[in-house]
């Protein structure tokens, strides 16, 4: 039975720690409230607000290499116009406020639900005010929330799920990976179907839809991500690098970059690889599979990319969140590991990134704790989806040799 009185003081606590701690986001991203390090708002006040002002004349901005996002990402962009009684920076960070709102209802609705749990909402609430700024100043919060529905339908609604994701990759393109665990054919069917309908409306009403492809191609190796660790020390041994923006981030560029960067991707293939064998040889299948699959996919991904920017972990929140929202889930540490790598990398960025960007001890010592985390929080994770889909308890007898058993005469 469900605990009614305890159900609703709990959901009473979670509605006032999101309200208090979001109120201090606001107040952070309106710049009532200076947060120390580098201004990040300023890429809705300026990048996204000339975007804005490229997508509403009815093309995309194809002058704009920083532009690297699949065609429905102009939907986010343009979504402050909903708002018009507010100026377009105003308008975007109340509309990210309302979507992180959106996946605290999503998780709070399932939460008191028999084998369910609040602790995905308490991952969430918790989570998202450890990267500070960086929530409310990206649009990735918007996609989460989609992405969040999608994989609470999950296989009760496979058709749902199939649009919501197929909706949601058209938007960013790692929601892709939500058909991870689907088993039914429907959501396949129903994603492929939305994101080729979506893709073709884009490509009909605007020209450039998929110049995004292109820009994603080009780019290099990402002064946060894994693989920069080599060139952050290597600057200390000789290395005739630099860093400089380049592709819309920080990037190392010199000698050996194209060779780390080839090696991310061979990572990104083995990761694949894994999780193809995974998908082939899983045969333990439960109401949180899917959820943790995507969990652990996602992860894998983030950490063999050529970037790993700070909006990066808004996703793995919210898809932590789900996992932890059932019960007898498996990913309870990689969650918590997670949790440490959103609070390092406040102090990463903004806030520690000119010391990242010089790649001197106090950033290497910031990054390597940061990826480090997200390392161990990949290898947890992967190690616990293995063990509970595809090898078998060693206490539980398979169903077919139990009947064995029982049909066996036992001998005096």
């Amino acid at each position: 039975m469900v605990d009614i009185a305890g159900a609703r003081g709990t959901l009473t606590g979670l509605l006032g720690v999101w309200g208090l701690t979001r109120l201090v986001l606001l107040l952070l991203v309106f710049r009532v409230f200076v947060f120390p390090g580098a201004d990040v708002t300023s890429d809705v006040s300026v990048i996204y607000r000339g975007w804005y002002e490229v997508l509403r004349h009815g093309t995309f901005p194809l002058d704009d290499v920083t532009w690297q996002y699949p065609p429905a990402a102009a939907l986010a962009i343009l979504s402050p116009a909903v708002l018009p009684f507010l100026g377009y920076t105003s308008a975007f960070f109340v509309l990210a406020c309302l979507a992180d709102l959106v996946v605290l209802a999503l998780l709070c609705r399932t939460g008191p639900r028999p084998g369910r749990s609040l602790r995905g909402a308490w991952v969430w609430v918790a989570g998202l005010p450890l990267l500070g700024t960086t929530a409310y100043a990206r649009y990735d919060v918007m996609v989460t929330a989609v992405a969040v529905a999608a994989l609470l339908a999950g296989a009760r609604h496979p058709r749902l799920m199939g649009a919501l994701a197929g909706f949601a990759a058209m938007v960013k393109v790692w929601p892709v990976l939500l058909l991870l665990g689907a088993v039914r054919r429907r959501a396949w069917g129903a994603a492929a179907v939305t994101a080729a309908g979506v893709a073709a409306l884009f490509a009909l009403a605007m020209p450039g839809a998929f110049a995004f492809v292109t820009f994603q191609r080009d780019r290099g190796t990402e002064v946060e991500s894994l693989g920069a660790l080599v060139f952050h020390v290597a600057r200390h041994f000789g290395w005739r690098g630099e860093v400089l923006l380049n592709y819309g981030s920080v990037e190392f560029l010199g000698p050996y970059v194209d060779v780390v960067s080839a090696a991310a991707l061979a990572l990104t293939g083995v990761a694949f690889g894994w999780l193809l064998l995974w998908r082939l040889r899983a045969v333990h299948r439960a109401p949180h599979t899917i959820a943790d699959a995507v969990f652990t996919a996602v992860l894998m991904f983030t950490v063999t990319s050529r970037v790993i920017s700070p909006q990066y972990l808004v996703w793995l929140l919210g898809l932590a969140a789900v996992c932890l929202c059932f019960r007898a889930g498996r990913m309870g540490v990689p969650a918590l590991l997670l949790l440490a790598a959103c609070f390092v990398t406040v102090l990463e960025f903004p806030l520690g990134f000119s010391h990242v960007v010089v790649s001197d001890g106090y950033g290497i010592g910031l990054l390597l704790l940061r990826n480090g985390l997200l390392v161990a929080a990949t290898v947890t994770a992967a190690r616990a989806l293995w063990r509970s889909t595809v090898s078998a308890p060693a206490s539980t007898p398979l169903p077919a040799q139990a009947a064995r058993t029982r049909q066996t005469p036992v001998s005096s």
